[in-house]
């Protein structure tokens, strides 16, 4: 893992967050054996040496008709990069994930900061409930980068004067912004996954529309490739029926 430099107390600014799959077990047999011990018993478990293939109609109707159970008979760990505003919007997110982050109470926190890059949407236009984000001007780029850069070299150097001077962790740690990040293994099944996704992607597929923070969405961006690519069949119909969880 590479997000964070040696311990230095040099800053260091991103505009990207990170997220790899650090284990799994998930495919779309998981929904078909789950599924099918309603009508064959002990008999289900034949699903797991079957291709998931064959099955394809009746995931999509489990999709459709909102039988969801059987799609958190799954695990996946990822283990997420991101600044800690992303983190307290995800965390928003209960049933169905489990959490661990690093703390700023155990160790010295690394100084990696977010800025956002050129085409991150800058500003906002229209009445709370019926607004858009447009891009801003190379002059307000400017300002952002140039504000947010003096801030956090700032807090970081008072932060580190007050461990210098004795100050515990979990009290210096108070002067830093939440464009810090942090990192954290976060645990789902397909099913919450797929409820994570309905609120914080934007999507042509989906039924009812969102409007994710952009950052958050980065994130659920690259959630979703890998969720992808463990369970197609599953990913596939959940995109055929508006992308809504089941």
């Amino acid at each position: 893992m590479t997000d964070t430099p040696a311990q230095t107390d040099k800053p260091m600014f991103r505009s990207d967050v990170t997220v790899e799959l650090v284990k799994h077990t998930a495919g779309d047999s998981d929904v078909l054996w789950a599924a099918r011990v309603s009508t064959a018993g002990e008999q289900s478990l034949d699903e797991l040496s079957k291709d998931p293939e064959r099955s394809k109609g009746l995931i999509n109707y489990l999709m459709r008709d909102r039988h969801g159970s059987p799609f958190e008979h799954n695990s996946m760990t990822f283990f997420i990069s991101a600044p800690i505003f992303v983190f307290r919007e995800f965390m928003r997110h209960r049933v169905g994930w489990s959490y661990n982050e690093e703390s700023g109470r155990y160790r010295q926190l690394e100084p990696v900061f977010y800025v956002p890059g050129e085409d991150r949407k800058l500003v906002q236009q229209g009445r709370p409930g019926k607004y858009e984000f447009v891009q801003g001007d190379p002059k307000q780029h400017q300002v952002v980068t140039e504000a947010m850069e003096d801030s956090y070299r700032r807090s970081y150097e008072h932060y580190l004067a007050m461990l210098e001077a004795g100050v515990a962790r979990e009290v210096a740690r108070a002067v830093l912004p939440v464009g810090m990040y942090s990192s954290m293994y976060a645990t789902c099944n397909a099913r919450s996954l797929m409820h994570f996704l309905g609120l914080r992607t934007q999507h042509e597929l989906a039924k009812v529309p969102s409007f994710p923070q952009r950052e958050i969405e980065m994130v659920g961006e690259k959630m979703e490739q890998h969720w992808a690519t463990l369970m197609p069949l599953t990913y596939a119909a959940f995109n055929a029926n508006g992308r809504i969880a089941p």
